[in-house]
């Protein structure tokens, strides 16, 4: 009997049937899946997963166990999952599955737990929680762990900071780094999910609002590219000269964020940073401004502080917190500060997710072959890996691209020729 939290395994069909209807969007893993069942790559390796438990998953754990992988999952995020997906992967894959929409931070942990207890060799993560807590609560598991991946910025950015300090114990593959990830899912994927999000929630018009975007990484240049699609008049709020000067030469208004918060409608924080929007920002917003995170952890909105200022506050529609503060303004809270895209709307499209789980899939695939000459730091996926993903993306959208000539690589691999 396959070992289980999940919500309701009734579910299994609707789920089923949502995994189908995103597997025809991702051609890529789609092919890794049937090389998989050939060759059994995997077979004999035990995978701890700490991943958004969406339909998107179902088909990279559909891969993985072609592989020939046992499985463990567990979800990353307390909000994220999708519990009739969480059924199906019980039911019709038989792998062992530990998430639940609304889960309480207790039961969250407790699922890492039980995901880590299959005693794995390698983990693939989505913010590191797995990772810290393989390293801080079940170290004696560390010494059978050849190598993990991780999705996300706010991942390696704390995998690399555990690399710096020689706590890491075992390699890691930065996914979140393949080309064929940052460029198209967290550009692409986060910009349209985010926006959708938003309004499922509130079903606001985002033509003519005061968009205020927190942080100008690929995330927040895809939400700023939709939201301005949509009409929206886009502030960006940064702490990089760089990215700052950028997003000003992108055509967007660029001010400090006290500035922007006596204007702003909507709000999207998308930092990888804490206290983002803060008690001086909540103090100067508008009656009626809306306020949400679509970065990894809710920790960018300072809730604690809108607590204490708030004296009121109710759930006024589905994922949507109204607290009225003292001074009788009204600020909106979306998805409790938590991913906007995941819980209140399905996440990133498929169609962006088959790179980002190609490249999981590969890397996977790639420890296993060559864990004994890696070392206990953060790797960046293959360039051959990348860019044969691409290749198989462009094959699968029928698009065509050229070739140097012999002349042409003669001419880029030397230095004789001038002009």
């Amino acid at each position: 009997m396959t070992k289980y939290d999940v919500k309701d395994l009734n579910l299994v069909e609707k789920g089923k049937l949502r995994t189908e209807w995103a597997e025809m969007q991702m051609p890529v893993l789609r092919m890794i899946c049937h090389e998989f069942e050939k060759a059994k790559p995997l077979k004999g390796i035990r995978i701890s997963a700490c991943l958004h438990v969406t339909t998107e998953t179902a088909n990279l754990m559909k891969a993985l166990k072609a592989g020939g992988a046992d499985i463990h999952l567990c979800a990353s995020n307390p909000l994220s999952t999708q519990d009739d997906v969480a059924a199906s992967i019980v039911i019709d894959l038989g792998i062992p599955t530990f998430a639940i929409k609304g889960e309480d931070k207790d039961t969250y942990y407790s699922h890492i737990a039980s995901a880590l207890s299959i005693k794995p060799h390698i983990t693939l993560d989505d913010g590191a929680d797995l990772v810290s807590t393989l390293h801080k609560d079940m170290r004696d598991l560390l010494s059978n762990v050849m190598g993990g991946t991780e999705e996300t910025t706010t991942g390696v950015i704390r995998l690399r900071a555990m690399a710096e300090s020689g706590e890491l114990k075992y390699p890691i593959i930065a996914v979140n780094d393949a080309y064929t990830k940052y460029l198209f899912d967290n550009r692409y994927g986060t910009g349209q999910s985010t926006i959708d999000g938003i309004i499922r929630a509130t079903n606001r018009l985002i033509a003519g609002s005061v968009f205020v975007v927190c942080g100008y990484g690929w995330c927040g240049r895809g939400v700023a590219a939709r939201a301005k699609g949509l009409g929206a008049r886009v502030i960006i709020t940064e702490i990089s000269p760089l990215k700052a000067l950028e997003a000003t030469m992108d055509g967007y208004e660029v001010m400090q964020i006290l500035e922007a918060s006596k204007i702003g409608d909507i709000f999207v924080t998308v930092t990888g940073n804490i206290n983002v929007l803060s008690e001086k920002c909540f103090l100067l917003m508008k009656d009626g401004a809306i306020i949400c995170n679509t970065g990894h952890f809710n920790v960018e909105i300072d809730i604690e502080m809108l607590e204490k200022l708030s004296i009121s506050k109710r759930t006024i529609r589905d994922y949507v917190q109204e607290y009225t503060l003292s001074n009788g303004k009204r600020i909106c809270l979306l998805a409790e500060g938590r991913l906007v895209n995941l819980a209140a709307a399905e996440g990133h499209p498929s169609a962006v997710m088959d790179m980002s789980f190609a490249n999981q899939a590969l890397s996977v695939e790639y420890i296993v072959k060559n864990a004994k000459m890696l070392e206990n730091k953060v790797y960046k996926v293959p360039d051959n890996i990348d860019n044969e993903i691409a290749r198989l993306k462009l094959n699968a959208m029928g698009v065509m691209i050229d070739s140097l000539t012999k002349e042409q690589a003669k001419y880029l691999s030397s230095w004789e020729m001038g002009t």
